[in-house]
């Protein structure tokens, strides 16, 4: 049995040093526990190095800047920290997970102003995100009931805590169906993402993927399109229908838990784990190692 992350040998970066695994706690009454005011980063280490780590700590400052989160820490002091977290842990290949949030202070309302924001770092190990099996026969999505919201509403660019609820809610249903993961669309009703990972398609060795104006634009996502434009691959980024699923012939997830994780099925539509589909999960190991 997995121990609780509450619970664990280690050292977890807060605030500027070092702490105890056990003792990297908050108050009660901390903001972003009431009111969601936080905003975090995943990543991956591979033989010690974390893949496209500035551009994780870049968007982890431009995040907490969408959401009026002062960040105390600059870039570079991040960088530094995760690389200290990882060397004091003794992890090679590890998750990193790096949050922002607002702490308790003088205000306890909805606004916040007056309470100073705390950072943390914590990093353990973490296998295939979907398992093992995932990754030669196709993860399971279902379909969520619950979609993207506008851009109108949210601030869907941010990587911020609030946003995943429903997708918590969508992963919990999946799981109970027997599922790994759930495809969610977007406001419009167009495919958007699943509920951490971005999606992409291949049909007649082109590649459709959704247009990322309502979701977030993932770093993987970024690197995958790399490597499919270093092939010549024609991609086409726009709005697909749920019912052109039927049409597409591959699938696969993107992010940094997920890597690149082919998809089996989603609902009642049915994807081969083809050659394209294998050689972008190839190139994607072979640069995060290289």
């Amino acid at each position: 049995m997995t121990k609780p992350y509450d619970d664990r040998d280690g050292l977890i970066w807060l605030d500027g040093e070092l702490v105890p695994w056990r003792s990297a706690n908050v108050h009660i009454l901390t903001h972003a526990m009431h009111y969601a005011s936080s905003v975090f980063e995943g990543e991956r280490a591979y033989g010690g190095k974390i893949f496209a780590s500035r551009q994780h700590s870049e968007r982890l400052i431009a995040s907490a800047d969408a959401i009026q989160i002062p960040s105390s820490f600059s870039v570079d002091e991040i960088e530094q920290a995760k690389r200290l977290v990882l060397q004091a842990n003794g992890l090679v290949d590890a998750y990193v997970r790096a949050i922002i949030w607002r702490a308790s202070g003088e205000d306890m309302g909805v606004a916040a102003r007056r309470n100073a924001s705390r950072m943390a770092i914590a990093a353990w190990e973490w296998g295939a995100y979907y398992g093992d099996e995932a990754k030669f026969k196709g993860a399971r999505l279902d379909i969520s009931r619950w979609k993207r919201p506008s851009p109108e509403t949210i601030p869907c660019h941010a990587k911020a805590s609030g946003l995943y609820m429903i997708c918590t809610i969508s992963k919990h249903d999946a799981e109970a169906k027997g599922c790994s993961d759930s495809l969610m669309m977007d406001y419009r009703g167009y495919v958007a993402e699943a509920t951490g990972a971005n999606i992409f398609f291949v049909k007649d060795g082109e590649i459709h993927t959704p247009l990322p104006d309502c979701f977030l634009d993932g770093i993987t996502r970024q690197t995958v399109l790399g490597f499919l434009k270093e092939r010549n691959v024609v991609v086409h980024e726009r709005y697909i229908l749920p019912a052109e699923l039927e049409d597409f012939e591959q699938c696969w997830l993107t992010g940094t838990a997920a890597e690149v994780t082919p998809v089996g099925r989603i609902g009642d539509y049915r994807f081969e784990v083809g050659e394209l589909t294998r050689l972008i999960a190839r190139d994607y190991e072979s640069k995060v190692r290289a």
